[in-house]
């Protein structure tokens, strides 16, 4: 080796954050155990490497003597003071040794530690580029499709779209660029293994706070996102300012930001949808395109809340929707068990429920109460549905489906 050599070593620092002193010490061990195989295993063998011009020393040490028993590990008085005079007995004195053929023997060795550091390096620069784009959206190129995986490739990495994560009404082919959802990066030895998703609802978040300006400045705020994919997204927005339409801002001038969020999701639909603080609101918000007469919170604990919402009777169906997709959406987006019934219903089970007009509130969001009755409600027919456990949690992850441009 040379100084060439360890200004190599220089480029290779400041191109791939490789640590110059740890190739240089990874080369002296790797050297040492080097000549240790090939030249007798001594405990009194050490290799140098000049950091100056890059010469490899291999030195041995020898204890200084009276009498030599071994002569690898000992040497005379005698022979110590031809080097210098200055030596005692018992000091260490040190040798340079250079057997026949070595330097090629180093030079390879240096080589593959060079090599291996270079792998290394890449693979923990790369852990840590992807590390930091959990909760992110990436664009990758399908490489190849095993037994329904979808192996993709992502910078010098290689990404996983499981089939449990995948869309069963999208259809992709190998050699595709998609938009994919970076929920896990996992460090292995050939390198960091990346698992995406095209079905998260983080998907969905993502590219509204990418096609949403207002999102992205933080004016409007994403307080809830319910999916199920390639059906049906339901997503909650508030506004920070009261000048600023949340539900507009989301759907874009003649519905072209939606839109561009509904052709990527190819065709789901997404329902947009104002959050409230008040509950009953909410709740009638996110039951839409039904429509709700009135809304009783049942009970609210740390762990549980519990809300029926009354609606009319030919609205029952669309209220829970195909399948109770409906009810199930909105449940996820506002953290809310909710039970639907009609007013018929709720009659036949007890509760009492009133009719009134809020002078000070007379948009579309003016919403009816039920009186509480003494026992909660027990009737059959009544339809319920709750948020996910970790939905519930947060809110924002939670898994939604989504008509396009429909606002709350």
């Amino acid at each position: 080796m040379n100084k060439e050599f360890l200004d190599a070593l220089t480029e290779l620092e400041r191109e791939k954050n490789i640590s110059k002193e740890d190739i240089i010490t990874a080369i002296e061990d790797a050297v040492e155990l080097a000549y240790k195989k090939n030249y007798g295993n001594y405990p009194n063998v050490r290799v140098s490497v000049d950091r100056e011009d890059g010469e490899v020393l291999v030195l041995m040490s020898k204890e200084v003597v009276e009498d030599v028993e071994d002569d690898m590990m000992e040497v005379s008085l005698e022979e110590a003071r031809s080097y210098d005079s200055r030596y005692e007995l018992g000091d260490i004195i040190e040798y340079q040794v250079d057997p026949k053929d070595f330097g090629r023997i180093a030079a390879q060795t240096a080589k593959q530690v060079v090599v291996q550091r270079i792998r290394e390096a890449e693979r923990r620069n790369s852990y840590d580029e992807f590390v930091n784009k959990q909760g992110e959206i990436i664009t990758a190129k399908i490489e190849r499709i095993n037994n329904g995986t979808m192996f993709l490739s992502v910078g010098n990495s290689e990404g996983i779209l499981p089939l449990s994560e995948q869309v069963k009404s999208e259809s992709f082919n190998v050699g595709d660029r998609i938009k994919v959802y970076v929920i896990d990066v996992k460090k292995a030895t050939k390198g960091p293994q990346i698992f995406l998703s095209r079905s998260h609802p983080g998907l969905v978040r993502r590219l509204f706070e990418l096609e949403v300006p207002e999102i992205a400045d933080g004016t409007v705020e994403i307080k809830g996102v319910a999916r199920e994919a390639g059906s049906r997204t339901k997503i909650a927005v508030y506004s920070h300012d009261e000048n600023v339409d949340p539900v507009g801002a989301c759907v874009g001038n003649r519905g072209s930001r939606v839109q561009n969020i509904v052709d990527e999701l190819f065709g789901e639909k997404i329902d947009i949808i104002v959050w409230d603080e008040d509950p009953a609101i909410l709740i009638s918000n996110v039951l839409r395109p039904a429509e709700v007469e009135g809304v009783y919170i049942n009970y609210v604990s740390e762990k549980e809340k519990m809300a029926t919402a009354v609606v009319p009777e030919q609205q029952l169906s669309l209220a829970i929707g195909r399948e109770g997709q409906n009810v199930r959406l909105a449940a996820r987006v506002s953290g809310w068990k909710i039970d639907i019934k009609s007013k018929a219903q709720l009659e036949e089970s007890g509760f009492a429920f009133e009719e009134y007009e809020d002078e000070d509130d007379s948009s579309e969001n003016a919403v009816n109460e039920v009186e509480q009755p003494d026992k909660s409600p027990a009737a059959e027919g009544q339809i319920a549905a709750e948020p996910a456990a970790d939905e519930a949690a947060a809110p924002a992850e939670v898994e939604a489906e989504v008509e396009a441009g429909t606002e709350a």
